[in-house]
């Protein structure tokens, strides 16, 4: 049989659809694997150890941003029972996700404290112990999570937003009286992102992991019987023969075509910020966990997993005045992809409505991380990089391989022959930014 006829002969067979499906649906629990896997890999112990960073193009992570110093760590409450979480007083915004990416827990500002500082208790699946006083308590569904913190730095200052991240504790409940004090490494790139799994046997074998020591959940069972028809059941070893894994192999190629093609392609109408732009909402459909009134909108979950890590259901306000706001671009003015080997031409209109500052950053549309080229650097920020263009109308930024003639300081470099998309950011941003009134150019093609 010819390869051809062989890999139409794969595509035609039922399971090859079935794996297609598990694949995609299953995408979001093997990222949140991952994350939990990059903290692993540098010898970070669950519970005691905290990775800290300002991110940097050195990293992996999809769409980290420079602008806000992170925080991150694994909780395992299997092996260390109800968990505390301390934030101080102070300008901190963060989450717990669990082993699924569902949201558990918001911290500082978008948490219960509402800033003002508390504890957090995590309670572990099947919890029936004693709640003492003074927590803000919630049970997850799975043992193991992951955690997030990060805070604004005041007028770019990110050494004291490292600083501020280092007065935070978690520790386990069992040890509250005398409570131990977090390690924090600082010094390593994370590489956090389920790419290097997402095409070969590597996915179906992580997935395995996690379904076979995670409870299930109820919302999933229909999918786990799916994934049992597959071979991949939480009581059972995973040992695909030679057609079975080939099989599996060529559904995660496919799978993950598809995932990208719901974030970088998709038509939904929700998705358009305005009409008379190519700037899009990351987010198109229900709430923190994208379940709608008629059930979980799966297209939804698959453009934000596609390119995004963590979920929490402040993040997804549109409100202003309260957390960040986020748009997406993919295309540029005619409605072509960005790619790398064109220059581009982005005019924002200043002031940008933001209480705090604004930032764009570039995205690699393979690695969906911070763009890597010779010149290192990835975003351009109101506080830092484009701290002399306040007061005037408006600022040009730059985007392609060659660095522009003028506006050197306002250039970000591209790879000829990839793709890159951008994230425009604002902090608390104001009623101009949600009413139509003020809004960024697109990308224009120079070259």
């Amino acid at each position: 049989m010819d390869l051809i006829a062989k890999h139409d002969d794969l595509r035609s067979s039922p399971e090859f659809h079935r794996a297609v499906e598990v694949y995609r649906f299953f995408y979001p629990i093997v990222s949140a694997e991952a994350a939990l896997e990059g903290h692993r890999k540098l010898g970070l112990a669950d519970n005691r150890d905290a990775y800290l960073v300002a991110l940097t193009p050195s990293t992996t992570a999809f769409t980290g941003n420079s602008d806000t110093p992170y925080l991150t760590m694994n909780l395992n409450l299997r092996t260390a029972g109800p968990m505390v979480v301390e934030i101080p007083a102070g300008p901190y915004m963060g989450f717990v996700n669990d082993h699924n990416y569902r949201a558990v827990q918001d911290l500082g500002l978008a948490g219960p404290d509402a800033g003002s500082g508390g504890r957090h208790l995590i309670l572990p699946p099947g919890w029936e112990g004693t709640v003492p006083d003074g927590y803000h308590a919630v049970q997850a569904r799975t043992f193991e999570l992951w955690l997030l913190v990060r805070t604004v730095p005041a007028n770019g200052q990110v050494d004291d937003a490292l600083a501020a991240l280092r007065l935070l504790n978690v520790y386990p409940m069992a040890e509250a009286s005398a409570p131990p004090s977090l390690a924090f490494v600082d010094d390593q790139d994370i590489h956090n992102t389920p790419v290097p799994w997402e095409d070969n046997i590597q996915f179906w074998e992580h997935l395995h992991r996690v379904l076979s020591t995670e409870p299930p959940i109820d919302e999933y069972r229909v999918m786990y019987a799916l994934a049992a028809s597959l071979g991949i059941t939480h009581d059972e070893p995973f040992a695909p023969n030679s057609s079975e894994r080939e099989l599996l192999e060529h559904a995660a190629r496919a799978g993950r075509d598809a995932l990208l093609a719901s974030g970088y392609a998709s038509t939904r109408a929700e998705r358009v910020v305005w009409d008379d732009r190519h700037w899009e909402w990351l987010h198109i459909g229900g709430d923190a966990n994208f379940e709608t009134s008629h059930g979980m909108d799966l297209e939804a979950r698959e453009r934000w997993f596609s390119q995004a890590i963590g979920v929490t259901p402040k993040m997804l306000l549109r409100s202003p005045g309260v957390g960040s706001l986020y748009w997406s671009a993919y295309r540029d003015s005619a409605g072509a992809f960005l790619v790398g080997g064109k220059s581009y031409r982005l005019t924002v209109p200043l002031p940008v409505p933001a209480g705090q500052f604004w930032s764009i950053t570039i995205y690699d549309s393979a690695s969906r991380s911070q763009i890597r080229t010779a010149q290192g650097k990835a975003a351009l920020r109101s506080v830092v990089e484009l701290t002399e263009s306040t007061g005037n109308e408006s600022v040009d930024l730059h985007f392609g391989p060659v660095q522009p003639n003028g506006g050197a300081d306002r250039w970000i470099q591209t790879n000829p022959g990839g793709q890159w998309f951008a994230f425009l950011r604002i902090y608390q941003p104001q009623p101009s930014a949600f009413d139509g009134s003020w809004r960024p150019g697109d990308f224009v093609e120079t070259t």
